[in-house]
């Protein structure tokens, strides 16, 4: 079945209870794992980069050739000089990877085979009864180290202010392409084609997660009994037009509208740049698999907001990320040589990303405010018609998870409590 013939089940939902793959169901299991033989086997994995590899990456940083200074006092022209020379410093001096690659060892992570390539994923199962199964989905320039920090707080909420019946088990996959995943040798790999995990779960995730998560609830499995989303897709087609031909708002808008618009129209003028050259010519970008630090670079300016977060971490100032932790994320990229793979989900994709999908489950947003744009509850009330629960928050931003875990894992135990052991129904939002 090809890319144009609808609906190709494949990738991304995995892990420990059943996976349907093209119809066929695969019980998987510890006794599966390690077994030889066959693409539904689940085998273990453990993470070791050669010391030789971080070694040519320290090299590589510290003889980096540098532009000259940009010739603005502000980060219009892009991420600026001192902050990536400060990041190269930090980097080629007292930067360890061998600490998240420990992190990342003291969870349990797999792989598995699915339409030929190799999916690898992080599963964690709560020891509480009853716990719901999560599914979440990162994005780009994400990975799964965006997750790290939500794991013991979703499948052990006792020893982080929840409650038992709070309880997740977390699967956390790489996308295709990304990270340890394998890298798909032929085209097709978009956000439709999805995998369907355990027998009753939910799903979650931001910008390319996202999408992720609302084409499978678009297909309906009847074990995916909700969704929750940190960037929703709610754009009106008048507004969404309005603001990428840069043209005034449309009138009527209510405050909040008001602000989601001119956030939408301020990122289509001045933050799309990467995308556009992703989604056109991802095999270009050599220059980003040949250089950590023009890697670096490009990871970091993603969106205005959050690059401005960065610099001020690399400033010596405290906020939600170390420059560790920014510097786990890239080097993740950089180790594993998926620059570029990576970048052509943007080739793929034929999703328009802010346009409502009438997505037919129940539904929950967290609508963070410095996110590409923080939807209005009126946008997002019409765009999932199932809504189940709604909040504003005033603190956290595009890489939410990352930034603010304690507040996320508070939204994502709100946002699913109603579904827990019950049949998926539509409540009213709060």
């Amino acid at each position: 079945m090809n890319r144009g013939t609808g609906l190709r089940v494949s990738c991304l939902g995995l892990a420990a209870a059943a996976l349907l793959i093209g119809g066929k169901i695969i019980v998987t299991h510890a006794s599966m794992a390690g077994k030889s033989g066959g693409a539904d086997v689940i085998k273990p994995f453990r993470v070791h980069f050669p010391d030789e590899a971080l070694a040519d990456l320290k090299h590589r940083v510290a003889a980096t050739r540098w532009p000259d200074k940009e010739i603005v006092t502000d980060q219009s022209q892009g991420v600026q000089l001192a902050t990536v020379q400060k990041l190269a410093r930090y980097w080629a001096t007292d930067y360890n990877w061998r600490k998240v690659e420990a992190k990342l060892n003291a969870l349990p992570q797999f792989t598995t085979e699915i339409d030929g390539v190799d999916i690898h994923f992080i599963h964690v199962r709560s020891k509480l009864p009853n716990a719901l199964p999560i599914i979440v989905t990162h994005g780009w320039p994400g990975s799964i180290i965006e997750q790290l920090k939500i794991v013991d707080p979703l499948t052990n909420p006792t020893a982080h202010g929840g409650s038992a019946s709070d309880a997740f088990d977390v699967v956390i996959p790489s996308l295709p392409g990304y990270g340890f995943s394998g890298r798909p040798a032929s085209t097709g790999w978009d956000p439709i084609r999805v995998v369907r995990a355990y027998t009753r779960y939910v799903a979650q995730g931001g910008d390319w997660g996202n999408a992720v998560t609302e084409q499978m609830a678009l297909l309906a499995p009847p074990e995916l009994i909700g969704i929750h989303t940190n960037m929703p897709a709610t754009v009106p087609d008048d507004i969404n037009t309005a603001a990428l031909a840069g043209a005034p708002a449309p009138s009527g808008l209510s405050a909040e509208e008001q602000h989601a618009y001119e956030q939408l129209a301020y990122f289509y003028k001045h933050g799309l740049g990467y995308a556009n050259e992703m989604a056109n010519r991802p095999q270009t970008l050599y220059a980003i698999g040949d250089s950590p630090v023009g890697l670096a670079a490009w990871m970091l300016d993603h969106d205005a907001r959050s690059l401005a977060l960065i610099s001020r971490v690399f400033d010596g100032q405290s906020e939600g990320l170390t420059r560790d932790e920014v510097l786990d994320n890239v080097t993740l990229y950089w180790l594993t040589n998926t620059a570029v793979s990576s970048a052509r989900l943007y080739w793929e994709s034929k999703l328009a990303f802010f346009a409502p999908k009438n997505v037919p489950i129940p539904a929950a947003v967290s609508a963070f405010p410095e996110e590409l744009y923080q939807a209005p509850r009126s946008w997002t009330q019409k765009a999932y018609p199932k809504l189940i629960y709604y909040n504003r928050l005033d603190k956290g931003g595009h890489f939410a998870a990352w930034e603010q875990p304690e507040l996320f894992t508070t939204e994502l135990r709100a946002a699913f409590r109603s579904l827990r052991g019950a049949k998926a129904s539509s409540t009213g939002a709060r």
